[in-house]
């Protein structure tokens, strides 16, 4: 007999006394039998995948046993004289970049006032008190006794904020009122408030339109509504400012457009100012309505420099130009210009201010405005209904600042933004006439050189009694900055006889600082 024959049989016996071991251990692993039977019955249905599923636990075994990789093991070994050269060596970038003289310029010349802000206040350099041309208060409700009073007692009763947001547990009665102010003053069926004014309409924009969906925008609108168009990351169309021929060319191509490439239907919004802060004009709000319902488009319409100042209750374009308020879809606005207090504001229908109470951001996740801030916003529409006289005195006040300003000794030195004499806008922009500027014979003069030419000017009217200031941008972020510009704000707080001096002096101050620049 062949003895390799003899030692196959004792190798077979030794596998199958094994695998009968195997075996019996692995079924005496409770539930065992339904991973054999899993793996059974896998197999003859589909070898491939019982394969695969081997191979991957082997892979995860292997994975799981082998060697860590760490950073340090490939590290260089530094001795201590080295890492102290390196230590020496080595210096911080700074946590500011370095100024610029125009950064400094704008440190150095910003007016500090003494004392609470009002018509004439205490500045510091001076020693007799400034008319203040420079702030919103339009109305002089900063020395509103009444208004004043009102807030300290709802200081004295609701404490000083809510430190929650409105959807939580920050929502008061006299949250409630103010919307329910609102939406009557302005003719809506509702409003929602917001507690900062910058970011309502950054956070109203947002809230409607999204990706995919079109926004058509004014190209001079404001720098807050810039950021809500970007944070919506819609498509974005742009027309001239307040030009209705190029609007109306812009939502055609768009039309033409969309029968060519066969596109969905999305949501589509017109956005625009009321009063453009950035240039003191007003949108034509008829031809507006006309063409977002001839496009079939729905309006944004940005109120926070028109109200309260504009129409015969104050209640913006809409009252300006006797135009129903529903017939505009979204009136947002801010309460800290004219109203002289906080937050923002966006007025409409039922179902756009309840999409805003679940969509807005800032509504969501901002803690809401504090009591007695709304409680003055309250007020100060009561004072405005009450006493619509003060809005007539304002258009007068400012009426009688533009003739002055519009002088033919001033033709060609200056450009006034928004120049309508007859406007009822309570500020304009003074930017200086290019033609004054070619006359000095150089091409090449800088946004700098402007800007400090118009600081010359503003300093020249400090220093006779009127304090007036630059309008500040955020150059590098603005998509379509405007030229530098002195931003004169009329106030009822000066008399006619006051108004006129102050016109007076920042015409002196002009052709003074512009003739000795020319020579």
């Amino acid at each position: 007999m062949d003895p390799s024959v003899h030692l196959d049989d004792e190798h077979a016996v030794f596998i199958n006394s094994t695998v009968n071991s195997v075996y019996e251990l692995i079924n005496a692993i409770p539930g065992s039998h339904l991973v054999l039977s899993y793996v059974k019955n896998a197999y003859q249905d589909d070898p491939f995948r019982i394969i695969l599923e081997l191979f991957l636990v082997f892979f995860a075994l292997k994975y799981m046993l082998s060697k860590k990789y760490k950073p340090q093991d490939n590290a260089v070994k530094l001795t201590e004289k080295e890492i102290d050269d390196l230590v020496e060596e080595w210096k911080p970038d700074p946590l500011v970049p370095p100024l610029s003289s125009f950064d400094k310029l704008n440190l150095e010349k910003a007016p500090l006032i003494i004392g609470a802000q009002s018509v004439k206040p205490k500045v510091a350099g001076h020693a007799k008190l400034l008319m203040n041309l420079a702030s919103t208060n339009y109305l002089e409700l900063q020395a509103s006794e009444r208004i004043r009073q009102k807030a300290i007692d709802t200081l004295k009763v609701y404490g000083v904020g809510s430190c929650g947001p409105p959807g939580f547990y920050g929502t008061i009665d006299v949250h409630m009122d103010l919307e329910r102010d609102i939406a009557q003053f302005l003719g809506t069926e509702e409003a929602i408030i917001y507690a900062q004014g910058f970011s309502t309409i950054s956070s109203v924009i947002p809230a409607f339109s999204k990706r995919g969906d079109l926004l058509v925008v004014d190209e001079g609108v404001s720098f807050a509504i810039q950021k809500g168009v970007q944070i919506s990351r819609s498509n974005v169309r742009y027309f001239k400012h307040n030009d209705m021929q190029d609007l109306e060319r812009v939502l055609d191509d768009i039309r033409v457009d969309d029968m060519v490439h066969k596109r969905k239907l999305t949501r589509r919004f017109i956005v625009t100012e009321g009063l453009s802060a950035n240039y003191g004009d007003i949108a034509p709000l008829a031809k507006l309505i006309e063409l977002k319902r001839k496009f079939k488009y729905r309006l944004i319409l940005d109120e926070s420099q028109s109200i309260g100042v504009l129409g015969a209750r104050g209640a913006g374009l809409t009252d300006l130009f006797n135009i129903d308020a529903k017939e505009v879809d979204m009136i947002v606005g801010s309460m800290s210009n004219a109203l002289c207090a906080s937050g923002g504001f966006c007025a409409g229908n039922t179902q756009i201010v309840d999409h805003q109470r679940l969509s807005g951001s800032a509504y969501c996740f901002s803690a809401s405005i504090p009591a007695m801030l709304a409680v003055s916003a309250s007020e100060a529409l009561k004072y405005i209904q009450e006493k619509p006289q003060i809005l007539r005195d304002l258009a007068d006040r400012s009426r009688s600042f533009r003739q002055v300003l519009s002088h033919k000794s001033l033709e060609n030195l200056i450009e006034l933004s928004g120049s309508d004499v007859y406007s009822p806008s309570p500020f304009f922009h003074i930017r200086v006439n290019p033609a004054f500027l070619r006359s000095r014979g150089r091409d090449d003069i800088s946004r700098e050189d402007e800007e400090r030419l118009l600081q010359d000017v503003v300093d020249e009217c400090s220093y006779q009694g009127v304090l007036i200031t630059r309008a500040k941008y955020v150059y590098d972020q603005e998509r379509n900055c405007p030229r530098p510009s002195i931003k004169i704000y009329v106030t009822i707080g000066l008399t006619k006889k006051e108004n006129d001096k102050a016109a007076g002096v920042v015409k002196s101050a002009i052709v003074k600082i512009f003739g000795k620049w020319k020579k």
